[in-house]
């Protein structure tokens, strides 16, 4: 009798696993300063881990320049390639885990992961207004700025707002005198100056190049479409415009809306381009930022290389007009 209670148990355990686990992964992760800062590798972190660990090693990561994106606390696709291009930077095993001699060479870097931060004046200032969809209706706007205090510091430290809420509970965001808690992106070396660019579409990544070959930074990037593919070839960098305006031509656009007109969007940050353009050769294309940094590496662009703003404007501070950006698959 009890064995067959155990094996209608079991059976029963069995059958109910995988709403068991899909409601273990909806449950929210618990971040404090104390947990991260004191995160060690219990064991590899890999694809759908989250967590403290996995928030430490995204910070040290874009501390070292091997960028995951947008910080969120959730190993995805960006963290793979981020920790792939730091293995191959530093001559280890090229497995976009976290294994623990890759933690040991990270965790070289003992500064805090997380810290505090007090919202000043100019952090909750604005304006902030929402975006609207409607490109006609951005033309008529005279900035697309942020839409909320908490979009701008969401890209200040290069987090997720839902990152930054499940890390301040109950905080307001739009009051100055509010003490936080926020990733500390604030790398201890000057980036190495640059000799070369390459947009890499088989991992989505750009990287730039010291004069030996060496990969001194990496960002995740989306690289083109179906519609748009990444022009391949060696182009030059012709300039950088920061806080660029957008011209809106409808015609170089296969997804543009039937009756779209040309149109001038102004600068900002919610720009299509975000705040930085970097033009190439190529007529028509260029790497840029963008208003939507969650999306960076995971959905398709008209083309060019979008990175996020942050990412963009790290890039833009380190190349220089005539540098070669190679394009490959």
């Amino acid at each position: 009798m009890i064995e067959k209670r155990c094996r209608v148990l079991w059976a029963l355990l069995a059958a109910a696993a995988p709403a068991l686990a899909v409601a273990q992964d909806a449950l929210p992760v618990v971040f404090n300063a104390a947990r991260v800062n004191d995160a060690a590798l219990v064991s590899p972190v890999r694809a759908g881990d989250r967590g403290a660990a996995v928030l430490r090693a995204q910070i040290l990561l874009d501390r070292a320049r091997f960028s995951p994106g947008e910080i969120d606390g959730v190993y995805g696709s960006n963290l793979r390639q981020a920790i792939a291009g730091f293995q191959a930077s530093r001559g280890l095993g090229v497995t976009g885990e976290m294994d623990a001699s890759t933690w040991a060479a990270l965790d070289q870097d003992r500064a805090p992961a997380l810290v505090a931060l007090t919202l000043g004046p100019d952090d909750v200032a604005g304006p902030f207004r929402p975006v609207p969809d409607d490109t006609a209706a951005k033309a008529r706007m005279d900035a697309l700025g942020y839409a909320s205090p908490l979009e701008a510091l969401g890209e200040k430290v290069h987090a997720s707002p839902a990152l930054l809420q499940q890390l301040n509970p109950g905080k307001d965001f739009g009051r100055a005198g509010e003490s936080l808690v926020v990733p500390n992106v604030r790398s201890a070396m000057p980036l190495p100056a640059v000799a070369k660019v390459v947009v890499d579409k088989s991992d989505a990544t750009v990287s730039l190049l010291d004069e030996a070959g060496r990969i001194v930074a990496q960002y995740p990037a989306s690289t083109g479409s179906r519609h748009d593919p990444l022009p391949i070839g060696d182009w030059k960098i012709e300039g950088v415009a920061r806080d660029p305006v957008f011209h809106y031509n409808p015609k170089l656009f296969w997804d543009a809306e039937a009756g779209d007109s040309k149109a001038i969007l102004p600068a900002g940050p919610n720009n299509p381009v975000g705040v930085v353009w970097i033009d190439l050769s190529k007529p028509h294309y260029g790497i840029h930022g963008t208003p939507e940094p969650s999306n960076v590496g995971k959905t398709a662009s008209h083309g060019c290389i979008r990175l996020t703003n942050w990412s963009a404007r790290e890039v833009a501070q380190a190349v220089k007009p005539g540098m070669t950006a190679t394009l490959k698959n």
